[in-house]
């Protein structure tokens, strides 16, 4: 029961505090071996750009719950 919660709060947390410019860390590294993504288009599907070489992909939010490790401040934002 405890992992249904948590992805329920994960779930939550996505709709909550994920803004355009935000930085997500995923469970895999990009193949050029960046691991941070940058938020590009919110909506359904969400749209990240690798900070490493910027090549962009659009991931189902259902799928990127699934695979978010953290959510990181836009750069030259701190929180």
């Amino acid at each position: 029961m405890a992992y249904a919660s948590n992805l329920s709060a994960m779930h939550r947390l996505l709709h909550t505090t994920l803004k355009l410019g935000d930085r997500v860390r995923l469970r895999k590294p990009h193949p050029c071996g960046a691991q941070e993504w940058e938020v590009v288009r919110l909506g359904t599907d969400v749209k990240l750009k690798c900070v490493g070489c910027g090549h962009l992909v659009v991931i189902p939010r259902s799928k990127l719950t699934g695979s978010l490790r953290e959510i990181l401040p836009p750069e030259g934002r701190s929180e």
